[in-house]
Order: C-alpha cells, then structure tokens, then sequence
C-alpha cells in the first residue's frame, strides 16, 4: 500500500539520508524555537485516585442504541465500559447533533466517534464521512480502529494521507468508499485534482485540531470546510481549545453541544520530573545509564530534529539497545514498521520527534523521556500523554540543562 514520498528533496543530511524540508524543525509544517517552559512544570507526582474520584459513567456499552453486528464487535474488541468521552458523546452523536468533546490523550476520543458513524452508515449506505487527522500515524490508526469495529459489515474506508502512493488511493476513492479518513495536506491535493467531492458528505470529524493548526493547517481545514453541505452533522474532537480553534468551531458548528471530561492539563497518574545536565555527552551518558535499568521496559524518546532524532536512534543502537525512530524525513513503510516493532515489544525504545506526540495510542509505554525540552508547554502534555493511558501508572522524565 505504501510508497516513498511525492516530495522532492532538498538537501542531504548524515550517512546520504535525504531530507526534506526547512532546516531545524521537527519535520511539521511548524517551526521550533527555544524552550520557553520553565523547568518547574515538569515536576508533578502522579496521583492514584479513589474509586470516589474517577468520572462516573451512565451507560455500558450494550445500552447504546446500536447495530446487533456493532455491538458485537465492540464486545469482541473488550470493551464493557465506555470511557467518560464515550458515555457522554456518543448518545449525543447518535441523536444527530453537533458536538465538541474535549478530553485529556488517551481517552478513547476515536471510538467516541467511529461507532455512531459506523451505525450511521448501516442505517443508510449512501451515508459518508469525512475524518480529518494531523498526522499519518494517527489516520493509520483510526483505520485500524474503523475496520476492528466494522468487521463483516461490508463498510469500506480509504487512507488519504502522504507518504503514500496517491495513484492507489485514487483508485480507492472511486470505488466510493463510505469513510475518508486523511491528513490535511493530501486530502487538499485530492480536492484539488477533483478526485475528491466534499459536498458528498454528511458527517465530518476533525481531531486532533489543536495539532493541525500548531503545524500549519488552518488554511486548508477554512478551505475543506467551506466545501461541505449545508446539512451536515459536524464532531470535533481534542485535549486543548483555544480562542483561534473557537472561531473555527464557529464559523462552522451550528448550535454544538460542547462536552467537557477533562479534569487536568496532564494526566495525574503520570510521575513527572527533570534530569539536569551540563551539555549533550552528559545528556547520552545519563539516558544510556537509565535505559539499563530493568523498569525502562518500553521507552519513547523525544527529540526536537529530524536529524537528531536519527542521530539519537544510532547511537543508542551502537550501544546494544533496540531502537528505532520515526519523524518526518522518514517513508511511511519505515515510520509504520518502527511503530509496530514497538507496540509489539520487539524495540525497548522509539526515538520520535513531535510526530508521535498526537493520539497516538501505545500500551504500556513505561517511560516518555524528553531528550529535547518540547517547544511549547502544550506540546508537553500531548508527549507525555503516551504514558499513562488507560488509568495505569507511567513516567515522564525531561531532561534540562
């Protein structure tokens, strides 16, 4: 399915590897500067919560509303309770209304929405969705989620995101699919090139849209939205809102139904806190002497450059330690692989630049060290947002200097 990058490539960094892009970025359309995060707000202890403290939920899942075959599928993927974002959206969504649901990383915001559309296109299967996404890694994986739950119903997706080989999704876009799920950038292309109709479409879902307009993308999500029906139904799902994500929100929501789950900036059961270090040989002696120790089972790394982060992944390889790493300047093949290896356990570490920081949904990552302080605080609760999940305990280890 996948293929090297359309991009041209614009200059070579270390050992021939093509690179792409402006220098000194994270490989996002955005651009980094210096840590302005004081020190201090990467320090928190993790806090385990009693039973009286955690959201209380009103449904189980086999209460909802929903396809006999759906149900089934939910069961057969485990899930008995839904998590707070999914008991209060998903009768919100179910009825047909707008909604806003805002939630901390990691708690099951895609499920929230993937079963009501799914149960939306058993009813009619003229039905059409569009899933807008900041980042491959993230479309690949609401995919992954999309055809566990739709097992059997004969409901078909399409991957439209970069790095891939576009001759083939324009295959898979005329074969009308019921479900698109894309990044900004390719999906825009595919506008443009009128393989791609929006005004089809009557369910549109953008997450993760905080990231989207941190990388670069307001633009092209203004011009895709002006695109869509009249009548449509609208989801918007993310960790952060700001005043400029509002005004989106806005200009095409009508009367949402804004719902709320988050209690903290970063998740209480994550044990936070900083390693000081005097200049980069520091840095690696004090990350290698870690990474031998027995509880730093499943560890993701983050770095602030592509070529850092690539740099970082050999040397710790040169050092016996199994790792790989993921960003920008990498195909998706290679990108998806290194992931896999990891969910799988076949790598104690992924070396990622902030690619990775966006919903991505590891288990059981025991460690998010940052090896480059991130550039915004935000960008820090969406890293360390990989550990922790689904109320079990993680740490987040900064390093500064």
């Amino acid at each position: 399915m996948y293929h090297r990058s359309f991009s041209k490539p614009k200059f070579r960094g270390f050992s021939g590897q093509r690179f792409y892009g402006k220098r000194n970025n994270s490989g996002n359309r955005g651009n980094y500067g210096t840590a302005k995060v004081h020190p201090s707000k990467y320090i928190n202890k993790a806090v385990v919560k009693s039973e009286t403290e955690v959201q209380t939920v009103s449904h189980r899942f086999e209460d909802f509303p929903v396809d006999a075959r759906l149900k089934q599928n939910i069961i057969s993927k485990g899930y008995i309770t839904p998590t707070p974002i999914q008991d209060r959206t998903i009768p919100l969504i179910l009825q047909g209304k707008d909604v806003v649901g805002i939630a901390n990383t990691g708690t099951g915001k895609t499920a929230a929405f993937l079963i009501p559309i799914i149960n939306k296109i058993l009813q009619n299967r003229a039905e059409k969705s569009l899933i807008i996404i900041p980042t491959r890694e993230l479309a690949v994986q609401i995919d992954e989620e999309f055809r566990q739950l739709s097992r059997f119903m004969n409901i078909y997706s399409v991957l439209i995101i970069g790095g891939a080989s576009s001759s083939k999704q324009i295959w898979d876009l005329k074969r009308r699919p019921n479900i698109v799920i894309g990044t900004p950038g390719r999906l825009k292309d595919m506008i443009t090139r009128r393989f791609l109709d929006l005004s089809q479409y009557q369910t549109i879902v953008l997450d993760e849209v905080d990231r989207m307009l941190d990388i670069g993308f307001v633009h092209e999500i203004k011009y895709m939205i002006s695109l869509l029906p009249a009548i449509k139904q609208s989801l918007f799902f993310s960790a952060t809102l700001s005043s400029e994500i509002t005004g989106i929100i806005n200009s095409f929501m009508k009367t949402p139904v804004t719902v709320s789950v988050k209690t903290h900036e970063t998740a209480e059961n994550v044990d936070q806190d900083i390693i000081k270090v005097n200049g980069k040989e520091e840095k690696i002696l004090k990350l290698s002497e870690l990474l031998k120790q027995e509880e730093f089972k499943k560890v993701l790394i983050f770095g602030r450059t592509k070529w850092g982060v690539e740099r970082l992944a050999v040397k710790l390889q040169s050092i016996g330690i199994t790792a790989a790493s993921i960003h920008g300047n990498k195909s998706q093949n290679q990108r998806i692989r290194a992931l896999n290896q990891f969910k799988q356990n076949h790598l104690q570490v992924l070396v990622a630049t902030d690619v990775a920081a966006r919903g991505l949904d590891i288990e059981n990552v025991s460690h998010v060290i940052n090896f480059d302080e991130p550039a915004t605080y935000t960008d820090y609760i969406h890293r360390i947002g990989r550990t922790g999940r689904a109320n079990k305990q993680g740490k987040a280890l900064t390093f500064v200097g």
